[in-house]
């Protein structure tokens, strides 16, 4: 809590936050499966690589 007695963090275990963490990037995969629709299909390990790729380029800028 900050000093005006709102919430500005919580705590969890591990395990919930790696289940959390799947659940965002499985959904991400989603959408990127979704855009590529109009273009070539990806593979699923394709879709995977290209998630990893702009995940990298996003943690990097």
């Amino acid at each position: 809590m900050d000093e005006n007695q709102q919430p500005i963090a919580v705590q969890i275990s591990i395990a919930d936050f790696e289940k959390i963490e799947e659940i965002l990037e499985n959904y991400g995969l989603v959408q990127i499966m979704k855009e590529s629709e109009n273009e070539e299909r990806l593979s699923k390990d394709e879709a995977w690589k290209y998630y990893q790729h702009l995940k990298n380029k996003h943690v990097e800028s």
